[in-house]
Parts: structure tokens; C-alpha cells; sequence
């Protein structure tokens, strides 16, 4: 029966890190369309990025599967692609940016070799639970206020809530971290409230007469 529920378990993964390979995609795409970035923010976007980062770091340095934290590499490399496209439209691909991206790598990678302790990040990781509880709400408040979704994409919050809901259950035969189950926990209820809130609020389009 224990070998049923590990098979399970790695059949999500592969469904879940399947999943992520296009979760950003239709964004990117869009952006080329319009050769415009208006509209995202870019805030989000760094915020997202380094939750991502702390939450891979913190899975690696651990030694936890990585088929349990590999749509997190995934999504990273789709946020890098979506901040490089960003910063290239509104022509902010400066020093600046050149500066912390430069810090950013420096500091990952004395988590990745384990220069710096990886106590830092279990101090760190319940941080990437409020980054994105803050994240899903203000969004799912915007749809409420504007009781318009029409801009929003069911299928990504779909995805989000299932890979999410998903990573409940791997990590349960894995490791149970309490702080990894909170997190996933947690941020499938709130993606679920969005998918919700953007097939609710979804207007007909209108055809031309």
C-alpha cells in the first residue's frame, strides 16, 4: 500500500512541474504581443521571485526530493524571462538592475554551497507564506471591487490552486514540514477563492452588431 502512495506521489509531481511549465506563458506572450509591460507590476514580480528563491533554497539545502520543489526552478526561470522582458519595454535594464541581480545570484549561491547556514533560511521561509497570502488577497480584493475579471486568467489560477493542492499531499509522504504544509495549505484555499472570484465575475463578451 506505502509503494501505491509513493507512485501517487510522483505522478502529481510530474503533473504538477508539467503544469508550471506553462503557467506563465500565456503572460509572456501576451507582452510580446502588445510590445508593452503596462500593468504589471513589478513589485510583485521581485516579491514572487524571491519566494520562490528561499523556497528552492530552502528544499535543496535540506535535501528534500527534488521532484517535491522543481516547478519552483520552473517558475523562476519564467519570472526571470517576465523581469528581463519588463525592465527591456520600459527601458530599465540599467546598472541598477544590473546591481542587485548580481547580488541576488552572489547570495544564492552561498546558500547553494552552503557558505552561508541554512538556518537563515528556515528563518527565512515563513516569510514566503505572508508574501503570498498578501499577493492572493490584494488580487482577489481588486476582482471583488471591480466585479470585473475579464483581464485575469482562469486557467493560470487554476493551476496555481492545483499545484498547490498537490504539494499537500507529496510533501505529507516526503518530509511533513510543517512550514512547507502551512504555506501550500494556505495558498491553494486562496487560489481557490480567486479561481472563484474570476469564473464569477467573468463577463460575456458582446458581439458587435
Amino acid at each position: 500500500m506505502g509503494g501505491i502512495l509513493y507512485i501517487i506521489s510522483d505522478i502529481l509531481s510530474f503533473i504538477t512541474i508539467a503544469s508550471c511549465l506553462i503557467a506563465k506563458v500565456p503572460q509572456i506572450i501576451t507582452i510580446f504581443k502588445a510590445k508593452s509591460a503596462a500593468g504589471l507590476s513589478m513589485k510583485s514580480l521581485g516579491i514572487e521571485t524571491a519566494s520562490y528563491t528561499v523556497s528552492t533554497l530552502y528544499n535543496f539545502t535540506n535535501g528534500y526530493k527534488i521532484l517535491n520543489y522543481f516547478e519552483y526552478i520552473i517558475l523562476l526561470v519564467q519570472n526571470y524571462m517576465l523581469i528581463g522582458i519588463v525592465l527591456f519595454y520600459r527601458k530599465q535594464l540599467n546598472q541598477k538592475f544590473i546591481g542587485f541581480a548580481t547580488l541576488y545570484w552572489i547570495i544564492a549561491a552561498l546558500f547553494t554551497f552552503s557558505i552561508l547556514p541554512k538556518s537563515i533560511l528556515t528563518l527565512m521561509i515563513p516569510g514566503t507564506l505572508p508574501a503570498s497570502v498578501i499577493s492572493k488577497t490584494l488580487q482577489l480584493l481588486e476582482i471583488i471591487r471591480t466585479k470585473d475579471s475579464s483581464s485575469i486568467s482562469a486557467i493560470t489560477w487554476f493551476i496555481s490552486a492545483f499545484t498547490n493542492a498537490t504539494r499537500i499531499y507529496t510533501i505529507l509522504l516526503d518530509s511533513a514540514d510543517i512550514m512547507l504544509l502551512a504555506n501550500f495549505i494556505i495558498s491553494t484555499a486562496l487560489s481557490s477563492a480567486v479561481l472563484t472570484a474570476v469564473i464569477y465575475y467573468k463577463k460575456p463578451k458582446v458581439k458587435d452588431e
